[in-house]
């Protein structure tokens, strides 16, 4: 009964922790996670082409759910540049952005994710997301910035360019009109940014993007402001998030039923992957079906109160554990502080340029791209580089939430060419050791027998790589004349239908040469799944062993001794028991000359 009510109310595990040393800790970490988003929402807000207070709600309504329902002590949810681009992507075909049309369909979008990411986590699907690459999040990621950039470039350089281009279009614009650049827009857009860069490099600590606003602000001031030709945000609304209704009408979900799919893939990539991330640090075990069902509430009941599609933020997470945060409450602590600073300064967001926010934008876009990472993927793997490339391109060129989905398939399909080559390795006993370990002739040139043949299969048996595996067995039988066959299983996590059925096929083809398969080391879900199967009688249970020398001993007795008597490796034990033929030219020597 406590594991259910555990699993309902994940916050009473961690709810014990809390004392006094805990919520002054928490605090001052929300204290500063809550100045950190601040400049944040409202820039990934204007990403998603939603008004700017639409990010500040999300950061206000989603981390507080995800907090009570997830189970990372230190994960900060909210709005996200990647999942802030897909919405922009997916909805700006259907409305105007920024209109309340637009508004409406975010968030029915962010309410159709959160019902998959909740039923993912319900149906303790947390696992799947181990399945997709982390290149792809990587090459996805470089491409969304690529992106972000090219959507404020607009903003920087004060040309026109009209809506719903796509990104070779919107770049072909700026190149033909680039003699319309506004040299006051401009210099506001790159002041903003190298104030905001100076302050990072000098001063870590100090907010360096709300510190770079503020410096375009009073720079936009100095130059005129309005009057001069520089465009404000306006003043934000400032209250607190108001309640607001998905549309749950069948056309609107059928439209964004496969957008949010997307969204909610690459939300659960983003949270899960940043939670184990930070409790590798923290040495916190993550439970992916509870983060999944965190990330599912905090959508679905954020989309009834203003708040667009979040998910985890590495930034700010990362912040939160380095300030010294001990429980969810940080990440709750930061939304009431959020709350209580828009209440006071939203009127003052009316003097912040709009070019002030591109630049600032222009920075977190920069911040996105992984360049280590991509600089080694490209050294040490061409297929990982294929899938970075196909992942990046597509996001630059297609539909994101297609592109999502292309790099998934493509790592998928990848693990699996992967999967189905295993590596087999050919063992033989070492007479310098005292027991006659078995190893890997590759390593040290060793005799084999010439009736035994010993792999070691170091992959599962599946569908998948069944084909080369009985590729393998039939080269040993066909091309080295070797029946007796034995697998030592140390390495085989499972065996599927497939692969039990072709192991059962090779045994009685291997038999009827006067050989057989035979088997030790096995793990015990391996013979529970052949024993259920009724395929461990198939094969014949006297085929199985519990050890390599108990497997040995028992071949040796079904090998010809008369070939065993004129060989001369003799790398068993056993061996000793058949006498040695002596070599013809010893029964019978040549006469000596002279």
């Amino acid at each position: 009964m406590s594991k259910l009510i555990d699993k309902f109310f994940p916050f009473l595990l961690w709810w014990p922790m809390v004392g006094r040393h805990t919520l002054k800790a928490d605090l001052l970490a929300g204290l500063t996670g809550a100045v950190i988003v601040l400049p944040q929402g409202v820039a990934f807000a204007t990403i998603a082409g939603l008004p700017p207070q639409y990010g500040l709600y999300t950061a206000m309504v989603t981390p507080i759910i995800a907090a009570l329902f997830g189970s990372s002590r230190h994960l900060v949810s909210g709005p996200t540049t990647a999942i802030s681009i897909v919405v922009f992507s997916s909805l700006s075909g259907h409305a105007e952005p920024g209109s309340a049309e637009f508004v409406q369909l975010a968030l029915t979008l962010t309410f159709l994710a959160g019902v998959y990411q909740f039923a993912f986590g319900v149906a303790r699907l947390g696992t799947l997301v181990n399945f997709v690459s982390h290149t792809v999040v990587i090459g996805f990621t470089a491409g969304a910035a690529i992106l972000i950039a090219t959507s404020q470039m607009q903003h920087v350089l004060g040309i026109h360019v009209p809506s719903g281009e796509s990104f070779a279009h919107v770049w072909m614009d700026l190149f033909t009109h680039l003699e319309q650049l506004d040299p006051r827009v401009f210099g506001v857009a790159m002041f903003t940014l190298i104030v905001a860069v100076l302050f990072k490099r000098f001063l870590p600590a100090w907010p360096n993007l709300l510190l770079g606003m503020i410096a375009g602000s009073l720079l936009a001031l100095g130059l005129g402001g309005e009057a001069a030709g520089l465009a404000m945000i306006g003043e934000i609304p400032g209250h607190l998030p108001p309640l607001s209704s998905p549309d749950f009408s069948l056309t609107a979900i059928r439209e964004l039923a496969p957008q949010a799919f997307a969204v909610a893939l690459l939300g659960l990539i983003e949270a899960v992957s940043i939670s184990r991330a930070i409790a590798a640090k923290s040495h916190q075990q993550i439970d992916g079906n509870q983060e999944f069902i965190g990330q599912g509430l905090s959508n679905m009941v954020g989309s009834f109160f203003s708040s667009y599609a979040g998910s985890g933020s590495f930034t700010r997470s990362g912040i939160n554990y380095a300030a010294g945060a001990k429980t969810p409450l940080s990440a709750i602590f930061a939304a009431i502080s959020l709350m209580i600073i828009v209440l006071l300064i939203a009127p003052l967001m009316a003097y912040l340029p709009i070019a002030a926010m591109g630049g600032i934008i222009l920075l977190v876009a920069y911040n996105l791209i992984d360049f280590q990472h991509i600089k080694k993927i490209l050294q040490i793997s061409r297929s990982e580089t294929a899938i970075l490339l196909v992942t990046f391109f597509a996001t630059l060129f297609l539909h994101l939430e297609f592109a999502i989905y292309l790099g998934v398939l493509l790592s998928l399909v990848i693990f699996l060419s992967r999967t189905s080559t295993p590596e087999v390795i050919t063992l033989a006993p070492d007479p310098t050791m005292p027991k006659h370990s078995l190893i890997n002739v590759e390593k040290k040139p060793l005799a084999q027998c010439p009736q035994l043949k010993i792999i070691r299969i170091d992959m599962s048996i599946y569908f998948g790589s069944l084909t080369n595996i009985q590729r393998l067995l039939n080269r040993i039988s066909d091309e080295e004349g070797i029946n007796h066959i034995l697998i030592v299983s140390s390495g085989i996590n499972f065996i599927d239908l497939a692969g039990a059925e072709m192991l059962v096929q090779e045994n009685q083809r291997l038999m009827q040469r006067g050989g057989g398969l035979y088997f030790t080391d096995n793990k015990s879900r391996v013979c529970q799944f052949l024993r259920k199967g009724h395929f461990l009688q198939e094969i014949g249970e006297d085929h199985f062993f519990a050890t390599k020398q108990e497997a040995i001993s028992h071949i040796f007795g079904k090998l010809n001794h008369k070939i065993c008597a004129r060989c001369d490796k003799r790398i068993f034990k056993e061996c000793e028991t058949v006498p040695q033929e002596e070599p013809v030219s010893s029964l019978h020597p040549e006469p000596k000359e002279g």
